[in-house]
């Protein structure tokens, strides 16, 4: 860079109207995509429009700063990480201005994001037919910078396929329209390019007919074949692919497709991943949608698999047809499975649990069935459709020989594999044995006609391998045609012309592995860079509200927006930490402080992360460590140490009702919270007049039962402010036919210690605890869990802060109310209820504890509707603590508030979570209820469940 720092930064934000941030966070956030690659930039701007763009540009140029231009920050090559300004074109580059469905073409910004265009094209029967296992975050402009291709590709084609215009500026600040139908340019610097790039293929016409291979996924290079007289010298298409080397895509328009009326997914079952590459091709005659594979490696390492069916077999091929109706769809699909191992899925539910199965394979591949790391940087190697099965045989060969696993999987349809390998990428022994396989793996695609990248691009990844796939005079003019639009190099450099080395800036290098820590990360082995290193950039996190795939992940993006508070922006953060090159401070850093702030620890990343990041807990550990010996926030001491303030409430007869009666004074209430650093807005729940356990102690208990035993777990909250739902629960396991019993003394899980980073009080807490329950473990008896956060830290936060030997047996111990019913009672009935419900499911019983017992509990007590999903927005002490009422609102009004206000008056209200109850009252004026509550009502002679 031939320029100061501090002048590009003064220069950008004088001149460009968004964005501008030269601060460590920023660079921090923006130093990976999803590739095996690290590049810290030196900014980042988050242009507000096209001329936004074209003024950031031209700073860049006059100053000789690089550029790399950014979309979602998927790429898997390292298109997406570089030392140049990022410009982040997702953050405000998303409207889409038009969709014609009589054109059939769309008008959109490089930063809509695919599935927001596929909605809004949806709405007249049309699709973009591309679609990326990452759709739901994916940007147009980097599926134009990729050629990204995705399942649908066999019968839609590529994203090159699907362009007609480009409207583009070059890293000088020309700006241009090319495409299909475009009027050629005749004067300035937009007539001289492309004229030159016209000419270029001209004077070459023979070397690019021979060079380029009719593969249909030939994704790797520059398409000049595109700038063929034949392929009608279509500058749009020659630019797709060039992974943002040449040009900076402003806008597009692309074509659209129709939507089959009808879908159906065959799924057939093979041997092995060979058989099942051997039968792609000669299923295409069938005119299939799509023809994916998936292994049983990966089934049985994703969460999202379970309880799915799948047909016999140790490999499969997902082939969907489409028709006019249902009927017709299925008959095409049962036709394609012949008599082999097969499901035919007519059900659109259905078929969305086994595409989730398929489309998270990037994240779940990360990690083999022993806990080792796998890794991309060959992720999509594609040779003729035809050739496939040999090809695999001959990567297993070379993958035994160099001493390597990796699960395939992908677009077998079309020849195009998918893989992630267990490099080891941490020493230089295993960098270089890295460096010898990709070699090697690149002479065997070429050898089999293939291609280096069959979707994601070369990046860094492959780029250097380029003239082993094209020979030397094809590179040659690669290297020219960028010359033509980018003379100074300075878009994207060290990718696809003049590329970095394979093995260069890699994203471990520097990493500190030695951390001690608290938790004991039992699936990384202890290793806290190993828990962080899981985040691979594949962005699920990123969902919006409106495309979100289910599942609670990630509510503070979905309200801001903002890299840094997604699951995916902080695991960047910790990572940058360890490394310690951008981050400095370590633990106290306020970089990470800041971003982890606004962590509602939901622990929703913890199950609809594909590669299972648990935030929660990494932001507990930070906590702990960042003020280890300072002063905590006022927050932390009041909601982190709530179970002692309110068992020392519990504990003076008459004072629960005289604080009761001082906090509900408006005024009062106001200054208590502000003093404790909460929301003044909030109001504060009563403590309970008569403990739960107090009650229980009271209560005549029947000697010598011979019925099942459950220990009912009296957690803080229903003790102490919600005991109705401790005497419901014991009613109902009664009527069930179990005898209940309560730990004796005083036992809590730690969870408000753990939330606000007090490790060392929650770790002593629980060990007081275990020697509590010892006994009851021992006599094999499941511990009852009615507060789903206590329940879940009860299962995980328990074991992995105490270790596997001092929680033993507790976890696989803990049950749901709804649980233990199924479990131990099922022979019993419900009470017939019969009512519409709403609520909200707890984000921890989601990730952790799963509700499907709850589902078929509710249903055989005739308790109709879904609850909401996401989160609730309060989340402990997350939506009390001052900063944060806007964004808990903010986040409540994603879900909660909506499936609220859909719900008839006479709906009951569930919320099992008292944070999802406290929330509810605070946003809504329903009276929500724990499932117990319900059931004892409707238990009761005469009683029904009350109102809403």
């Amino acid at each position: 860079m031939t320029t100061q720092l501090g002048d590009l930064e003064e220069a950008l934000r004088a001149r460009v109207r968004g964005e501008v941030r030269f601060d460590p966070q920023a660079r921090a956030l923006y130093s990976m995509d999803a590739s095996n690659h690290r590049h810290v930039p030196p900014g980042v701007v988050a242009p507000l429009d096209a001329d936004d763009v074209v003024a950031a540009l031209a700073v860049c140029h006059e100053l000789g700063a690089p550029v790399t231009v950014r979309g979602g920050g998927t790429s898997i090559a390292g298109q997406a990480t570089g030392n140049g300004v990022v410009l982040d074109l997702a953050r405000h580059l998303n409207r889409i201005h038009a969709v014609d469905p009589t054109t059939r073409i769309a008008h959109v910004e490089p930063g809509v994001v695919l599935d927001d265009l596929r909605r809004a094209a949806g709405r007249h029967g049309l699709t973009f037919g591309p679609d990326p296992s990452t759709h739901s975050r994916c940007t147009l402009g980097g599926m134009i910078g990729n050629d990204a291709c995705g399942s649908h590709s066999v019968a839609w084609g590529r994203t090159s396929a699907n362009v007609e215009w480009l409207d583009i500026a070059t890293v000088d600040g020309t700006r241009m329209r090319v495409g299909r139908g475009e009027p050629v340019p005749t004067t300035g610097r937009a007539a001289e390019i492309h004229a030159a790039a016209i000419a270029l293929a001209d004077a070459n016409l023979a070397l690019i007919r021979r060079g380029f291979s009719a593969l249909p996924r030939r994704v790797s290079g520059y398409p000049l074949d595109r700038l063929l007289p034949e392929h009608g010298r279509d500058l749009a298409r020659a630019l797709v692919g060039t992974e943002g080397t040449c040009a900076v895509v402003l806008g597009a328009g692309v074509r659209l497709v129709e939507a089959p009326k009808a879908r159906v997914l065959a799924v057939l079952g093979y041997a092995d991943d060979f058989a099942a590459a051997d039968a792609a091709p000669m299923l295409l005659r069938y005119g299939p949608l799509t023809v994916e594979s998936l292994s049983a490696g990966l089934v049985a390492l994703a969460s999202s698999a379970r309880g799915v069916a799948l047909p016999p077999g140790a490999a499969w091929l997902f082939v969907e047809v489409g028709g006019d109706t249902v009927a017709e769809a299925a008959g095409k699909a049962r036709e394609l499975a012949g008599g082999g191992p097969s499901l035919v899925v007519t059900d659109p539910a259905g078929q969305r649990a086994l595409w989730r199965i398929r489309e998270e394979a990037s994240g779940t591949a990360t990690r083999m069935a022993d806990g080792s790391e796998a890794w991309p940087g060959w992720e999509d190697t594609a040779v003729p459709p035809e050739r496939l099965g040999a090809y695999l045989r001959e990567l297993a060969e070379l993958m035994r020989r160099h001493g390597l696993r990796g699960l395939p999987y992908g677009h077998f349809g079309e020849g195009c594999v998918h893989i992630r390998i267990d490099f080891d990428l941490l020493t230089t022994r295993g960098v270089a044995a890295y460096r010898a396989f990709a070699g090697d793996l690149a002479d065997l695609v070429v050898a089999h006609g293939g291609s280096l990248s069959g979707e994601h691009g070369d990046g860094q990844a492959r780029a250097e391998f380029l003239p082993r796939m094209y020979g030397p005079e094809i590179v040659e003019l690669f290297g020219r045609f960028k010359a033509i639009w980018d003379p100074a190099g300075l878009l994207n450099p060290g990718v696809l012309v003049r590329p970095h080395p394979v093995d260069g800036d890699l994203r471990f290098t520097g990493m500190r592995t030695a951390v001690s820590v608290e938790f004991g990360y039992p699936a990384d082995g202890g290793d806290f860079a190993a828990a962080v290193r899981r985040c691979v950039g594949v962005g699920k996190c990123r969902e919006s509200a409106e495309n979100a795939s289910g599942g609670v992940m990630c509510p503070s993006f979905r309200v801001t927006g903002e890299e840094a508070h997604s699951t995916r922006g902080r695991a960047r953060l910790l990572h940058e930490m360890l490394i310690g090159e951008v981050i400095t401070d370590g633990w106290r850093s306020t970089e990470v402080r800041d971003a982890l702030d606004l962590c509602l620890s939901c622990k929703g990343c913890r199950s609809d992360c594909p590669v299972d990041v648990d935030m929660a807990t990494y932001k507990a550990e930070f906590l702990h460590h960042h003020y280890r010996g300072r002063v905590r926030p006022a927050a932390h001491y009041a909601l982190g140490n709530l179970p002692l303030w309110a068992r020392a409430v519990g504990a003076v007869p008459g004072l629960a009702g005289a604080v009761n009666a001082v906090t509900g004074v408006p005024a009062v209430r106001r200054v208590a919270l502000g003093a404790a650093g909460l929301d003044r807005s909030r109001e504060i729940p009563p403590f309970a007049a008569v403990p739960f356990t107090r009650w229980w102690r009271d209560r005549p208990r029947v000697v010598g039962s011979s019925r099942p035993r459950v220990v009912l777990w009296p957690d803080t909250f229903t003790n102490r402010f919600r005991p109705s739902v401790g005497r419901a629960a014991v009613e109902v396991l009664e009527a069930a036919g179990l005898e209940v019993v309560v730990p004796p003394g005083s036992v809590c899980c730690g969870l408000t210690w753990v939330s606000t980073g007090q490790l060392g009080v929650a770790r002593r807490v629980m060990a007081r605890t275990m020697r509590t329950l010892r006994p009851a473990l021992d006599a094999g008896l499941p511990i009852v869990g009615l507060e789903p956060s206590c329940a879940a830290a009860l299962r995980t936060d328990v074991p992995e802060l105490l270790g596997a030997e001092a929680a033993a047996g507790l976890a696989e111990s803990v049950r749901t109310f709804a649980q233990a019913l199924e479990e131990y009672a099922p022979n019993w009935s419900p009470p017939a209820v019969n009512r519409e419900v709403t609520g909200q499911l707890h984000c921890h019983q989601h990730a952790v504890l799963g509700d499907a017992a709850d589902r078929r509990l509710r249903t055989r007590a005739g308790l109709t509707g879904d609850l909401a999903g996401g989160c609730c927005g309060l989340a402990g002490n997350f939506g009390y603590e001052a900063a944060h009422g806007d964004l808990s609102r903010a986040v409540a009004a994603d879900r909660l508030v909506p499936a609220l206000s859909a719900a008839t008056p006479e709906a009951l209200t569930l919320a099992d979570g008292f944070s999802c109850h406290t929330q509810i009252t605070h946003v809504s004026n329903r009276r929500p209820q724990h499932l117990a509550e319900v059931l004892a009502e409707a238990l009761r002679p005469g009683a029904g469940a009350r109102g809403a």
